[in-house]
C-alpha cells in the first residue's frame, strides 16, 4: 500500500492534471456503475457500459481539469492558509463554480445522452435547482474541511471521493428520466 501512495505521489507531481483526469474519470464511471448496480438494481446483462464510459468521459475531459484548474486559481487569488481564506474559498465555490459546474455537467449528460438543446432545457428546468439544493446539502462543509486542512495537491482527490456518492446520485438522477 504504501508503494502504491508514493507511485500516486510521484505521478500527482510530476502529471498533476493528467492523474487527476483519470481519477475524476474513474470515479465518476465507479459513481454510475454504483448507481446502476446498487440504486437501479441492474442485472449484470442489463448493465449500460456506454453510459457508464459517458460518465468516465466526462470525468477525465471535463471534471478532473476543470476542479484542479479551480482549486489552483482559487489558491492563487485567495490564498491557501487561514480561517478566513478558507471561508473565502468556499463562498466562491458554491456561488460560483458549484452551480456553473453543475450547469456545464448537466448539459453534457443530456447532450451525451442524444437530448437536443429544447429537449436539454426541460430536462435542465426540471433537474437543476432540485440538485443545486442537495448540492448545498453537502459539499459546503465538504469544502470547508477540504480546503482547510488538505494540501492543494490532493484537494481533487479527496472532492473526487466524496463525490463517488455524488456522482452515483447524479447518475441516478440524471439517468432514471431518460428511462421513466
Amino acid at each position: 500500500m504504501r508503494g502504491v501512495l508514493k507511485l500516486y505521489k510521484k505521478l500527482l507531481t510530476k502529471y498533476p492534471l493528467r492523474v487527476q483526469a483519470i481519477q475524476a474519470g474513474t470515479l465518476m464511471a465507479l459513481g454510475d456503475q454504483i448507481a446502476q448496480n446498487l440504486v437501479e438494481r441492474k442485472r449484470i446483462q442489463d448493465l449500460d457500459l456506454v453510459r457508464t464510459a459517458q460518465f468516465a468521459s466526462i470525468g477525465f475531459f471535463i471534471a478532473g481539469p476543470v476542479t484542479r484548474t479551480w482549486y489552483e486559481i482559487l489558491d492563487k487569488h485567495i490564498g491557501s492558509k487561514g480561517g478566513t481564506v478558507v471561508f473565502k474559498k468556499v463562498c466562491y465555490d458554491q456561488l460560483l463554480f458549484a452551480p456553473t459546474f453543475l450547469l456545464v455537467l448537466l448539459s453534457a449528460i443530456g447532450f451525451l445522452q442524444g437530448n437536443d438543446i429544447q429537449n436539454l432545457k426541460v430536462k435542465l428546468g426540471n433537474e437543476y435547482t432540485d440538485i443545486l439544493k442537495s448540492n448545498y446539502k453537502i459539499w459546503p462543509m465538504v469544502q470547508l474541511l477540504n480546503f482547510y486542512y488538505i494540501p492543494l495537491q490532493y484537494q481533487v482527490l479527496i472532492v473526487q471521493s466524496v463525490a463517488l456518492l455524488w456522482n452515483t446520485y447524479i447518475s441516478y438522477r440524471t439517468c432514471l428520466r431518460t428511462h421513466e
